[in-house]
């Protein structure tokens, strides 16, 4: 019988996590800004999207499951009229993908609020405990509405004053983009691992989890809001202070690696190059005699140009993507299904028959996907398939936002390369060490999180069972 699971996932590998946007403009169109500033920041999430704006001292949402231009329309960007707006997309780590867990979450206690997160928060059990004995309902089950209800049901006189409370008692991952009756207050925790741009638009201000956000609607990018700062904008501009002290930055190292959009800047590089450099370092660590370099497309693209230069091997487009598939819930029935992989990929014989092939892609979780492109590929007629990954085996699950699956599920837990290699069916497989990542991005790793590589929490006191326990979606 046809399975009841979505035949064809996204991708064989780690989920996008979610994108915040917030802006104050007086006079301009904030609703139509925000929903071009989330449709560059698509990537990060398309379970749902929201726009909230703010008018005559109400606020006012609309939220919805489905990408943004599923969600939104010209009616809609008309109704939501305002001098600022915040914004989300989302991909549902904590809390089921339902209309009650879509963003901005929006809330009315003692202080009306719209909220806008990503990340997890690790001590939520606790938080939703301590908020339900105190009276507060819940509608949902994600943990930015706990951040919501800190927030909204604070006694401290400005928002600013409680967003700087509420930073020292939740523990975990965000960066969150707050809207009341008269600004936008954007925050980090204090490690920095979800990423936060500042930006400028004429002579306003916006904050978005991306750069690409500013670039679509002409935005200039200032600057990264800082771990543990809280950026304040109104009409009369921008205050900022450090609400608490940074121990250390510990951004999120997959960021660079694949969660990005490519012509995004974090750190000062783009993107696009850091990936490109990442190819050629692994070019320069695990070589092979082949006679053709090929990407999964669209995620080893820059790291498969990166290869083919470094290693003065041909590159070419030996798998075909259909940009219009995301999920289907259309089951095929038995005869096409041993096929779904081609509703996204498609081998061409004509460019791999008879070669030796390097395939590139930036990372391997459970590995379904890449078997069946390396099975493609020799039934396309490839002599020989060498899987090549622009990043180190992940081996740990993340707490802080990205669902990577369980350690059970992932290929690389407890097998050498050469092990996995067997288990793709691949001739020869090879990561990119992580010294080989932060050569790339010309960092060091004292500034990242690398746990989802090494085992490494940067939290104190996170043990892997202790928030895997905190992250599941029990706050009905």
């Amino acid at each position: 019988m046809p399975s009841s699971e979505p035949f064809l996932d996204d991708r064989d590998g780690p989920r996008d996590e979610c994108g915040v946007f917030g802006i104050v403009a007086p006079g301009r169109e904030v609703s139509r800004l925000t929903y071009f500033a989330l449709y560059a920041l698509q990537h990060r999430g398309q379970e749902s999207a929201g726009i909230a704006t703010q008018q005559g001292g109400h606020i006012m949402a609309m939220r919805d499951q489905g990408l943004v231009n599923q969600v939104f329309d010209e009616s809609k960007l008309r109704a939501l009229q305002g001098d600022m707006a915040v914004g989300h997309v989302r991909y549902s780590t904590t809390g089921a993908n339902s209309w009650e867990n879509t963003q901005p979450v929006w809330r009315s206690d003692k202080r009306e609020v719209a909220l806008a997160h990503n990340g997890n928060l690790v001590n939520v059990v606790e938080l939703h405990s301590e908020l339900r004995a105190a009276g507060v309902s819940f509608r949902s089950t994600s943990d930015s509405e706990i951040i919501a209800a800190l927030l909204s049901t604070h006694d401290a006189e400005t928002i600013e004053d409680a967003v700087v409370d509420v930073l020292q008692r939740v523990e975990g991952a965000y960066s969150t983009v707050v809207m009341t009756k008269d600004r936008v207050v954007a925050f980090r925790d204090p490690l920095g691992l979800r990423p936060l741009s500042l930006g400028m638009l004429g002579d306003t201000y916006c904050v978005a989890s991306e750069s690409c956000a500013f670039d679509i609607i002409g935005a200039k990018f200032l600057r990264d809001v800082q771990p543990g700062e809280v950026v304040s904008i109104t009409a009369k501009g921008l205050q900022t202070r450090q609400a608490v002290p940074s121990p250390r930055s510990a951004l999120c190292v997959f960021e660079h690696i694949y969660f990005a959009r490519p012509d995004s800047r974090l750190g000062g590089r783009v993107i696009q190059v850091s990936r490109g450099r990442m190819g050629e370092i692994l070019a320069r660590e695990a070589p092979v005699e082949a006679d053709l370099v090929i990407p999964v497309p669209d995620s080893g693209g820059p790291a498969a140009r990166g290869f083919a230069r470094a290693s003065g091997l041909p590159q070419d487009d030996g798998l075909i993507k259909n940009r219009y598939v995301a999920r289907t819930f259309i089951q095929p029935g038995q005869e096409l299904r041993k096929h779904g992989l081609r509703l996204k990929f498609n081998p061409l014989p004509e460019v791999v028959a008879g070669k030796r092939i390097v395939v590139v892609d930036d990372s391997i979780v459970r590995g379904n996907t890449t078997r069946q492109i390396v099975q493609m590929l020799r039934d396309a007629g490839a002599s020989e398939v060498h899987m090549r990954i622009s990043a180190p085996p992940i081996k740990h699950p993340c707490h802080y936002g990205i669902d990577m699956s369980t350690r059970e599920e992932m290929i690389a837990h407890n097998r050498t390369e050469a092990e996995v290699a067997a288990e793709l069916g691949a001739d020869s497989l090879a990561y990119l060490s992580l010294e080989g990542v932060y050569e790339a991005i010309g960092s060091e790793r004292e500034a990242h999180c690398d746990a989802c590589f090494s085992g490494e929490y940067p939290l104190a006191g996170t043990s892997a069972k202790d928030a895997f326990e905190h992250a599941l979606p029990v706050l009905r």
